[in-house]
């Protein structure tokens, strides 16, 4: 019985990758070079969701890109991937896309180590390790991106360059005034406990010297399966603290929803070890937010020294660096001391280094660049 579960299982695997092998020779059957004079760019998703509706991550990066770029689905002629928001079979879409002459162009985020990942990340990274190897032109979300692609997944030999994500700083803003007293915000993807129990923690190193510290932790809570149990665990945590009246559990967000968020606190904390380029980083300091933050992964790279403080850490990819609650406390007491400095510095660097237009004006030229010479470029650019 198990031998016939099997072989049906493999019959219908075979069904399932000839359907998709079929599809993706449709979809790309008018791409390619014939398309080259006019651009069209497909995502690896059918459809990609307004900034009204509950999304994260890479989905972010595509709604930017779709506003000047918008998803082509059919007869594109550059395919544009995210390595953390990969379609099913994207291999297959890559090589079908490459057959028929379209400009292959993977925006590389982190990659699965022993750390986080634990048994099988040399399986997990296998897929973006082909993709880099079929693609033409590769962006790495930061220096530390590239740092642990290469030690993971390998060098490339195609051009490439870094490109931090980006924040729309007309919709970014500082609020008028700050809101009284001191509250700090817990926000994004949480898929790791550490992160929400390392901020509860935190707080109660925090209030003998800040009496009025309120903490919001917004976004979606993944550590376990059911967003509920995640809830109740922390709860649980704040409760045992005596710490409830002191934390607000607000949930997902949308992007609509963010600046608001952002400008009804004062300060950001980031909590995860190793983050490769946390964009709700650079949407804080455009809203004059500066970061509390584990100095980690990319996050050094986007705050800066006058954009927050860090706590120091060490680059370790076999051991998760949790962040000392009472060095996160230290860290805050610091910015409030200064924040007036802090919080400017926060919004001129959102500014002068992030701001959406220049990102979207990169691409531009790394897309028409490379539809316009197929031949490998000798670039290695940082911006």
């Amino acid at each position: 019985m198990v031998l016939i579960d099997h072989f049906k299982h493999i019959i219908y695997s075979s069904w399932v990758l000839g359907r998709r092998i079929f599809a993706e020779k449709r979809r790309w059957k008018r791409g390619g070079a014939s398309g080259r004079n006019n651009i069209g760019v497909y995502y690896g998703h059918e459809s990609i969701p307004s900034r009204f509706e509950k999304s994260s991550g890479a989905f972010i990066k595509f709604q930017d890109l779709n506003e000047f770029f918008p998803n082509t689905v059919c007869g594109a002629n550059v395919l544009y991937l995210v390595s953390s928001a990969l379609p099913s079979f994207p291999i297959v879409m890559a090589r079908e896309a490459k057959r028929r002459g379209a400009v292959i162009i993977i925006n590389q985020n982190g990659v699965a180590y022993p750390a986080w990942h634990g048994p099988g990340w040399g399986k997990t990274n296998r897929p973006m390790q082909t993709l880099l190897q079929l693609a033409d032109y590769v962006i790495y979300q930061s220096e530390f991106c590239k740092i642990a692609a290469d030690t993971f997944l390998g060098p490339i030999g195609v051009p490439w360059s870094i490109l931090y994500n980006p924040v729309d700083t007309s919709v970014f803003v500082p609020n008028t005034a700050f809101p009284p007293g001191m509250k700090i915000l817990l926000a994004g993807s949480h898929h790791q406990f550490y992160r929400v129990r390392s901020a509860i923690e935190m707080l109660s190193h925090l209030l003998p010297y800040a009496p009025e510290a309120k903490l919001s932790i917004a976004g979606r809570y993944r550590w376990r399966k059911k967003e509920d149990e995640c809830l109740n665990e922390a709860c649980q945590l704040a409760a045992v603290l005596g710490l409830a009246s002191h934390i607000d559990f607000i949930g997902p967000y949308t992007q609509a929803e963010a600046p608001r968020l952002f400008q009804q606190h004062h300060v950001l904390l980031h909590t995860q070890y190793n983050d490769s380029c946390p964009r709700l980083l650079v949407e804080a300091m455009a809203c004059g937010v500066p970061v509390v933050y584990s100095a980690s992964g990319g996050a050094p790279e986007l705050v800066g020294d006058e954009a927050g403080v860090g706590v120091a850490s060490r680059l370790d990819w076999e051991t998760i660096n949790v962040p000392s609650p009472k060095e996160l406390a230290d860290a805050t007491l610091k910015l409030f001391a200064s924040f007036d400095r802090f919080s400017q510095a926060a919004r001129m660097r959102a500014v002068e280094k992030f701001d959406r237009s220049v990102w979207v004006d990169k691409h531009k030229h790394i897309i028409n660049k490379m539809l316009k010479r197929r031949e490998p470029l000798v670039v290695r650019c940082i911006y």
